[in-house]
């Protein structure tokens, strides 16, 4: 019935979408096994994409020639560039999107993808070779062989839901759970664990009032993520804010003697960064209110999700307390929030390429190894299904490090330090920050996806076009003069100090009170010259970053120079640790369970001092 695969994917999720979309784009025949056709890349948890770290992954996505950024600008009903009172390694975009439509989009992009089959299933059992993954057998009792599985099954292995003292089996709201591969990889040898995570109330927008909320429109010239530059909106549909109040807090802590968290009936360990209510209630005790996110779900609905009331509470406990919040006091509920539970692979267990150590062409990617959000997700899921065709056409794997890509800091952080939470991108995990911009993923990454054959032509040319006309814009500020005359009005009305004599534009650049639309409107030289080049808004702006934070970017790659050092002394899979005694016990046990790949992620380590590193680094003769 079935043919041999290069690759299969299991799930049909953010992960699962790009691994298969990754793998047969490059060239694998690929079969994307998943529960429910019908939710390809749901949005389970709210209907938005990127925001801040998270904006700068999906860009990086779209640079390589990945399909969320594609998507998410199809199908949004908003778009918001955040942090822009900040500096530009802050800057994030988020879009706010049409649940449905995201998913259908999704699907019919794979639908086009070539060498791409489907089966709706749920899979029990990966069939294994001499410690080599050779397929999978499926709840229908199927057999399908491949040469590389790639698993990414979010929170539906062993997923419990939890609402109040009631739970039952599910990986979602009304799909089931799967059962028997967390088994059997235990059995095997890995290490699994649980975590949970959870969901707001949905409500029906005809009986909120909006009137008695802060309204948050969306950017007056909205963008997007991908840098094909496709469906700019010309509408965008408005989010809302209110806030919860000591009254609803004390409703709320009615509840708390049967919430799962503080019963104890929840083994997992939740995101710090995104807790329930009760949660947030019951760690900031002193704040008596709550900021909420009242956001739409679509253009042609009226369900909203509720952004920052994510509960397990008893849904009478939830109904009443949200009934008290402002703009609330009629509205009816669509559905629960819940808590849902599930099991993980500490992600130590992985390789750079997200294969496993312990069963080879097996990969992990997404929930599974640990991760929260749409995001985190799709970028594991693009690099596994990248790696998973390479490794069997017996090609270079394909990794990026630190400097390269959020990606590569969220996979280093993932299988070098492990987690024990559920782990979300933050730009402070990033030390290159200023280097990973939003506005410069295609220039770091584009011309990598396209050397491996994902980036398409159109993307490659695109971007050489993109950097030409940003060197002649940093060439022609740098050579040229503008004088007093030219800017002294402008510079008054700014409140920043006049020329006295003519200086390169460049310099002038570097006050932040201006920029280079400024300088546009009162040289003249300056203006014809850009209509010579005729750069866009977002190359002007990319042009603009590169020379007011120059300084701080050749610190920045001074540092990366560094760090090179040591990620290009490599270090031995094999190599036995516990025959160096000068360094301590922890270190010896976590070298060798991590086996890192170089001197750099070996200290990274936790637990692995900067005194152990220089032993290694003495016997290495380095």
């Amino acid at each position: 019935m079935f043919e041999r695969y290069d690759v299969i994917v299991v799930g049909g999720g953010h992960s699962g979408a790009e691994a298969a979309a990754a793998a047969a784009n490059l060239g694998s025949k690929v079969l994307l096994i998943t529960m429910n056709l019908q939710k390809i890349a749901q949005m389970s948890c709210n209907p938005a994409m990127g925001g801040v770290a998270k904006g700068q992954i999906v860009r990086e996505i779209d640079a390589l020639g990945g399909y969320s950024g594609l998507v998410s600008d199809a199908t949004m009903i908003q778009f918001r560039m955040l942090n822009k009172s900040k500096g530009p390694a802050m800057w994030s975009p988020r879009t706010q999107n049409d649940r449905v439509q995201f998913a259908i989009k999704w699907r019919e992009l794979l639908e086009k993808t070539p060498n791409m089959d489907f089966w709706q299933d749920t899979v029990t059992n990966i069939i294994l070779k001499d410690d080599v993954a050779v397929g999978v057998r499926t709840q229908m009792g199927q057999d399908i062989y491949g040469k590389a599985i790639i698993l990414t099954n979010g929170t539906f292995l062993n997923g419990k839901i939890h609402i109040g003292k009631k739970n039952f089996g599910g990986g979602r709201i009304g799909d089931p759970s799967s059962a028997g591969i967390t088994e059997q990889l235990k059995s095997l040898g890995f290490e699994s664990d649980r975590m949970k995570t959870g969901t707001p109330v949905r409500v029906d927008g005809r009986t909120i009032d909006f009137t008695k909320m802060e309204e948050q429109k969306g950017d007056d010239s909205p963008g997007g993520f991908s840098f094909l530059k496709q469906n700019r909106l010309k509408t965008q549909r408005s989010c809302w804010i209110t806030y919860t109040s000591p009254e609803v807090h004390n409703i709320l802590k009615t509840g708390f003697d049967d919430s799962p968290m503080f019963a104890g009936r929840i083994e997992g360990v939740g995101p710090r960064y995104c807790p329930s209510i009760e949660d947030k209630i019951d760690r900031f005790s002193d704040r008596d209110r709550h900021q909420l996110f009242v956001e739409p779900e679509g253009w042609n609905t009226v369900e909203y999700y509720i952004n920052g009331f994510s509960s397990s509470l008893p849904d009478h406990v939830q109904f009443e307390a949200l009934k008290k919040v402002v703009g609330f006091e009629k509205s009816k509920i669509f559905t629960p929030g819940y808590a849902i539970e599930y099991d993980y692979f500490p992600p130590t267990q992985l390789k750079y390429t997200l294969e496993t150590k312990v069963v080879n062409n097996l990969y992990f990617a997404g929930q599974i190894n640990g991760t929260t959000g749409y995001e985190e997700a799709a970028a594991q899921g693009l690099v596994a299904g990248i790696n998973a065709h390479l490794k069997i056409q017996n090609k270079e794997p394909f990794i990026l490090e630190r400097h390269e890509a959020y990606i590569g800091v969220l996979i280093d952080d993932l299988i070098t330090k492990g987690v024990d939470e559920p782990y979300r991108m933050f730009t402070s995990r990033a030390e290159y920050r200023i280097l990973l911009r939003q506005d410069n993923a295609d220039v770091r990454l584009t011309k990598r996806g396209y050397d491996i054959g994902l980036a398409s032509q159109e993307r490659y040319d695109l971007v050489e076009k993109k950097r030409k006309k940003i060197e002649e814009i940093e060439r022609f500020t740098k050579s040229q003069s503008i004088s007093p005359q030219e800017t002294n009005k402008l510079m008054k009305a700014k409140g920043t100090s006049q020329l006295r004599q003519k200086v390169k534009i460049s310099d002038v650049l570097l006050r932040p009170q201006i920029n280079i639309s400024d300088l546009i409107k009162t040289s003249e030289s300056l203006n014809e010259r850009i209509e010579q080049i005729k750069p866009d808004n977002d190359d002007l702006e990319s042009a603009e970053i590169l020379i007011k934070y120059e300084g701080y970017i050749a610190k920045e790659k001074e540092l990366v120079a560094k760090l090179l050092r040591l990620e290009g002394t490599p270090l031995k899979e094999d190599f036995d640790y516990h025959t160096l005694k000068s360094i301590s016990n922890e270190a010896r046990e976590k070298l060798s369970k991590i086996k890192p790949r170089t001197i750099g992620q070996a200290s990274r380590i936790s637990g692995v001092s900067p005194s152990d590193i220089n032993v290694i680094a003495v016997f290495l003769g380095r």
